[in-house]
């Protein structure tokens, strides 16, 4: 008997983004960044990312709001993924003490901020 005092069990989640650019900015995470994708629907891409899973739907406006970071072991990774996303990135890798990370910014095809970082 289910507890209705505790929210089921769920098997994860997906953050879903309106784009007018869907196989751009699908080509750009799969190529660029590792994803890949894991379902696709009428109009709409599921990537998936170590289990980080996002998608785009097409739409006649493009939400570019948020951020999509993306984690990784060391900063070896982190700044072969700058090399990586080129002239898409904002920033040089570096240390943010605030947080204990190292990372960066990058913009996707949408315009979307994408971070690159990891944990200290």
């Amino acid at each position: 008997m289910a507890d209705p005092d505790r929210p089921p069990e769920a098997a994860g989640g997906i953050v879903f983004f309106r784009t007018e650019h869907r196989e751009q900015v699908v080509a750009w995470y799969r190529e660029t960044v590792g994803a890949e994708t894991w379902l696709e629907q009428p109009g709409c891409t599921i990537l998936d990312f170590e289990g980080f899973r996002f998608g785009f739907c097409d739409a006649e406006y493009t939400e570019s709001e948020g951020i999509l970071t993306f984690v990784y072991d060391d900063a070896a990774a982190v700044d072969a993924m700058h090399e990586r996303v080129g002239d898409a990135a904002d920033e040089a890798p570096h240390e943010n003490g605030t947080y204990d990370i190292y990372q960066f910014f990058a913009a996707d095809p949408d315009g979307r901020t994408a971070e690159f970082q990891t944990f200290r």
